[in-house]
């Protein structure tokens, strides 16, 4: 596979993936770009071309963990507001869209990243891998989301 098919295929999930972990458009471009520099430099590595998406996953996972990590060492107060987003002109945004990022947000840290990865058709099996939890807790974690979620997007309307 061709990195630029790899690029066009994976760099908008990959996006929304890092937005879900920082909820800063700049920071989640920054880490997409670099997500994709590793994906570059390391292809030729690549053994399982079977799994790229996963493996895709796994690194800007990784990269988005690390700066978090950093940045709690550092002692930055770290904000998942998603409504930040709102106010840089996001008119591509329907209006349910944002009420459910904005009841993502109020999540636990491990339940944004299952079900930002869920919601990009990543398979269960993959969000383990990826996370570090067993497919029957992520099987179960995501059915408790959703329930936490359903009843938020009805309490917000």
């Amino acid at each position: 596979m061709v990195f630029e098919e790899l690029y066009k295929m994976y760099s908008h999930k990959v996006f929304r993936v890092c937005l879900g972990y920082f909820n800063d458009v700049d920071k989640a471009k920054d880490v997409t770009q670099d997500t994709f520099i590793t994906v570059f430099e390391n292809f030729k590595f690549l053994k399982n071309t079977e799994n790229i998406s996963g493996w895709i996953y796994r690194i800007a996972s990784n990269k988005c963990l690390r700066i978090i990590e950093n940045e709690k060492k550092n002692k930055q107060v770290f904000d998942y507001d998603f409504l930040k987003a709102e106010d840089e002109k996001t008119t591509v945004y329907e209006d349910d869209f944002v009420n459910l990022h904005k009841c993502i947000s109020e999540l636990a840290e491990l339940d944004r990243i299952i079900i930002g990865l869920y919601l990009e058709d990543v398979g269960q099996e993959k969000i383990a891998d990826i996370v570090g939890i067993s497919h029957a807790n992520v099987r179960v974690k995501i059915h408790r989301i959703k329930n936490i979620l359903s009843k938020k997007m009805k309490r917000n309307g």
